[in-house]
């Protein structure tokens, strides 16, 4: 199985499909062995938790809930619109990743 994740922490993306189509968010986790990533405020879910220690507090708490990375798309900060990602080989041989739209450096 594939283990590459087309998103990295960090990254601004769009949910594409589901529930929240359209919603915009900020990557917070990325697991790419099961190709899931976290969005802040996008997918929330309920959690009922316990209460760990003496005098703490349990109930139901609204946290966000893992989604296929296939579900999301990177935007381009300098055309603002939700792209795929190539990627890019500079003469000193670094590596970049790059908009498919505009060409911009991500």
């Amino acid at each position: 199985m594939n283990n590459k994740v087309h998103v990295k922490t960090g990254d601004t993306v769009m949910v594409l499909c589901g529930k929240d189509k359209g919603k915009k968010g900020k990557v917070m986790a990325v697991s790419p062995k099961e190709g899931k990533v976290i969005v802040e405020k996008v997918n929330m879910v309920k959690k009922h938790v316990k209460p760990r220690r003496m005098g703490e507090q349990g109930g139901i708490i609204k946290a966000e809930g893992a989604m296929y990375a296939s579900k999301v798309q990177i935007i381009c900060p300098r055309c603002n619109k939700p792209t795929r990602i190539g990627h890019k080989v500079f003469e000193d041989g670094t590596k970049s990743r790059i908009c498919r739209k505009c060409g911009e450096t991500l």
